[in-house]
């Protein structure tokens, strides 16, 4: 098994959710700690928590790229292609989730029988939007 699955498991399993998944990863991959930024990501799991909106892989994602696509004069300012950057991830999680489940929201994605039933289509999930992450950043030559 890829040992980038493995962590993202071993994190699943210590309770963490997906948007705070993605930002350990970037944390990781950065050799940097910061836990309350992982903190506040878990606002954004099981879509806001009641399941009812945007899938926390998605604003997961959208905010591990606005992290590791940082601006150049001001390390609180996002880099200016940004909005570019975050369509591009959008668009990618809107063709990838919404013809499969018939919306990006989490009751969409993994039904009534919420996060505890889903570990299998959320892992896959977020690995995918890790990897998109990726993809993005390397397709704009932004260094990490």
């Amino acid at each position: 098994m890829d040992e980038l699955i493995l962590r993202m498991m071993r994190w699943g399993r210590q309770g963490y959710g997906c948007s705070q998944i993605l930002l350990l990863l970037g944390l990781e991959m950065r050799g940097e700690e910061n836990a309350g930024l992982v903190r506040a990501m878990a606002g954004l799991a099981y879509g806001c928590g009641s399941g009812q909106t945007t899938c926390g892989a998605l604003s997961g994602a959208c905010c591990l790229l606005a992290y590791l696509a940082a601006g150049d004069s001001d390390a609180y300012r996002p880099a200016e292609q940004l909005p570019v950057l975050l369509q591009e991830l959008t668009d990618w999680f809107d063709e990838r989730v919404d013809a499969v489940h018939g919306g990006i929201t989490c009751e969409a994605i993994v039904g009534e029988a919420g996060p505890a039933a889903s570990r299998q289509t959320c892992g896959t999930l977020v690995a995918e939007a890790y990897a998109k992450v990726m993809e993005i950043l390397g397709g704009h030559a932004m260094a990490v």
